[in-house]
């Protein structure tokens, strides 16, 4: 039995830029099986110091606020942290689905399984998904995660699950889903977003953002200067030779 009264993320009670289109709420759920080290959601992702309880909701509090503003919200964006391995997950949708909100979520791509399985349950079904393509799939192995992490070195287990994470949002309609990619120095680069850019379906949305060089998970990253507004342009510029629709937001 769930409990909604735990402490579970992050509640943003109302957000234009979460689901595109959409006067959302959004809840960033914590827990992850990734330890980017540009993260800078370092509460959601390690455990939670107390301050970052203290800044926590409950499902509840969600719950609650999607019946106070259910005139007000068209939509709930679910993030994180990961929201595919987080065991909440499927009450919001369902809850959301019963009161007739639309449903966002976000998701690393290396879940596919679970994704699938929401896929194919109507209570379930996401109306608009966005995946996180963090750079080039062989890369995650040894710098997405930590050496302690399962899967640890182990490049094509990554690739397969972000390979098989694409097909299925490839099925989708292009105007429910989009990839995103952060910018980092090192490890966004023209080798990257040619290989990143071969795996998506070309009618993508590929939305492109800068890097924050503040609060990363590796405190070596906060050394690294990011791409400058150029540098950045010529990337993307250099992405929409693969993907038309690649933008920098």
């Amino acid at each position: 039995m769930l409990d909604f009264n735990q402490k579970a993320g992050v509640l943003r009670k109302t957000t234009l830029v979460d689901y595109p289109g959409h006067v959302a709420c959004a809840f960033f759920l914590s827990g992850c099986n990734l330890k980017c080290p540009y993260c800078y959601n370092t509460g959601l992702v390690l455990s939670p110091t107390q301050e970052d309880l203290d800044n926590f909701s409950t499902i509840q509090e969600l719950f609650d606020l999607m019946d106070k503003r259910s005139a007000v919200i068209q939509g709930v964006a679910i993030s994180g942290g990961e929201p595919l391995i987080n065991q909440y997950t499927p009450a919001i949708i369902e809850k959301a689905k019963k009161m007739g909100l639309h449903v966002k979520i976000d998701t690393n791509g290396i879940n596919p399984e679970i994704l699938e399985r929401f896929m194919n349950e109507k209570s379930l079904r996401p109306d608009f998904v966005a995946m996180d393509l963090k750079t080039s799939p062989a890369r995650y192995a040894t710098e997405m995660i930590g050496e302690n992490y399962l899967h640890f070195g182990d490049a094509d287990f990554f690739e397969e699950k972000l390979r098989h994470t694409i097909k299925i949002l490839s099925q989708m309609p292009p105007e429910s889903r989009e990839f995103r990619t952060v910018l980092v120095p090192h490890l966004v680069e023209e080798t990257d977003i040619k290989t990143m850019g071969e795996l998506l379906p070309k009618d993508a949305s590929w939305q492109f953002a800068p890097f924050r060089n503040e609060n990363c998970i590796d405190p070596r990253y906060n050394r690294i200067t990011p791409y400058s507004i150029t540098q950045e342009e010529a990337l993307v510029d250099y992405a929409r030779t693969f993907i038309q629709g690649a933008k920098l937001r």
